[in-house]
């Protein structure tokens, strides 16, 4: 173990979103004589965006350092010791330290920690089934991930792509891989895609991506995959069918990488996150923080712990933490569950609670669906866009809104997540003073016809 003296020492465990944006601000705050920083990260990048690897892997984003907020080299120049392909092994909280593995030479060897910052973030689900770790099989997660498909792709001779999973990441690789010109098959076990919306609103998404092309096989689950002579994968195989594939993309989610913190007896919740409390502290612990895609959140509409790992969150965690590390003050205190995606022209968006999360929280809820569109239907190019809202059955309060529909549509969820934060009721809603022109909305924006439609049902129901 390496000698205590000097400046406290700030131990970060993975490099992207959180880890780095704690590592970053906290230095801000304090500077390297009073602060030492030391930063591990198993890959060969930090700081980069997940989030926009399928469009790099579809073409639209034409290299992958594009994609790179900042580079190992610009926080090095920050005196961030930043150790890449480096591998937490093990916290000893009472000892507190942390051994390290260097992946490249194999050496092991502790550091010690005055603070400890674990932003380990989530992995790929991969199902246990025959075939899941053959060659041409992918999950997306990090740079590397997006790298080994690309490349999986220049060099596949068959034109054959089968999507597990249609999720976020299901659909938005089912677009990458289409523009890619492959066939795309997508093989989901719900009875719709985009199990973040409720079944109505995916059918829509479903019958869109029928209709770009994409062979949907819904209500199926995978139970092998069948591989070749030469251990690369050559079908999906389900119950009642077998999907030739070239090549396979996993997109069935992902889970929170939290096995140091359950072997170092870390307080982990129902869906295997680290818990914290609204300083970003690991609950019981006053020197460790966690943040990103390995924690749970608290959910600020049915006041429940819940796993939403989003780029958005990781930062704003990463930045709670570098301020309270670094002498300062600040909380995260909650989600409202907004997320937005697109598969090719068509943009999904959802925020808030679902009719079974409302079930779930044991509300009573209404639920109305509006046909509406993106500009005034004068106006060219209008699109057309499905608006559902859920409102609380006696109160009116706001329970959540799904999107989908052509350019325009996602980015409306914004004004239903901010009605939501502040707890309004569809009433309050129908008075916002929204913008409005021809050009970017009707006289009355779909989201406050949907609020009026509410208003009306709840009153009714009463």
């Amino acid at each position: 173990m390496d000698k205590r003296e000097g400046p406290e020492r700030l131990v970060v465990i993975g490099g992207d979103a959180a880890g780095m944006a704690a590592a970053s601000q906290a230095r801000r705050l304090r500077k390297p004589d009073e602060l030492e920083i030391v930063a591990f990260e198993r890959t060969h990048f930090t700081s980069y965006s997940a989030c926009g690897i399928p469009y790099w892997v579809g073409g639209a984003v034409g290299d992958r350092d594009q994609l790179v907020a900042r580079t190992p080299e610009e926080h090095r120049k920050r005196d961030i010791d930043l150790r890449l392909r480096t591998e937490v092994t093990e916290i000893d909280v009472s000892g507190r330290r942390v051994r390290a593995h260097d992946l490249e030479t194999g050496n092991e060897y502790w550091t010690s920690y005055d603070k400890l910052v674990i932003a380990t973030g989530a992995r790929p689900i991969r199902p246990d089934m025959p075939g899941a770790d053959a060659a041409g099989v992918h999950g997306v997660q990090t740079l590397d991930d997006g790298q080994s498909l690309i490349d999986t792709l220049a060099r596949t001779e068959g034109r054959r792509a089968v999507v597990v999973g249609a999720g976020y990441i299901g659909v938005e690789m089912a677009e990458a891989l289409l523009r890619r010109g492959f066939e795309v098959t997508v093989v989901n076990r719900g009875a719709e895609p985009m199990a973040t919306l409720d079944p109505d609103m995916g059918r829509l998404v479903r019958r869109a991506m029928e209709g770009m092309g994409i062979t949907m096989v819904d209500d199926t689950e995978v139970t092998a995959l069948r591989t070749g002579g030469d251990g690369r994968v050559r079908a999906v195989v389900t119950r009642d069918a077998e999907y030739p594939a070239d090549v396979v993309v996993m997109g069935i989610g992902v889970e929170p990488v939290t096995d140091l913190a359950r072997e170092a007896g870390l307080p982990l919740g129902a869906h295997g996150g680290l818990l914290t409390d609204l300083a970003m502290r690991v609950r019981g612990h006053t020197d460790i923080w966690a943040g990103g895609d390995c924690v749970e959140v608290l959910n600020l509409v049915s006041g429940q712990e819940q796993y939403i790992p989003l780029g958005t969150h990781a930062n704003k965690h990463g930045q709670v933490i570098g301020t309270n590390v670094g002498g300062g003050y600040a909380t995260f205190p909650g989600v409202v569950g907004t997320a937005v995606s697109k598969v090719c022209e068509l943009e999904i968006a959802r925020t808030g609670l679902r009719e079974r999360d409302a079930r779930r929280a044991g509300l009573q809820y209404e639920s109305v669906v509006i046909e509406s569109t993106s500009r005034a239907g004068y106006y060219p190019d209008a699109s057309a866009m499905t608006v559902k809202m859920i409102a609380e059955r006696n109160t009116g309060r706001l329970l959540g809104v799904q999107i989908v529909g052509g350019e325009g549509a996602g980015k409306r969820v914004d004004i239903a997540a901010v009605a939501l934060t502040a707890a309004m009721t569809v009433e309050q809603m129908t008075a916002l003073d929204l913008g409005y022109a021809p050009p970017f909305s009707p006289v009355w924006d779909p989201v406050l016809v949907a609020a009026r439609k509410a208003v009306r049902k709840v009153r009714t129901s009463h």
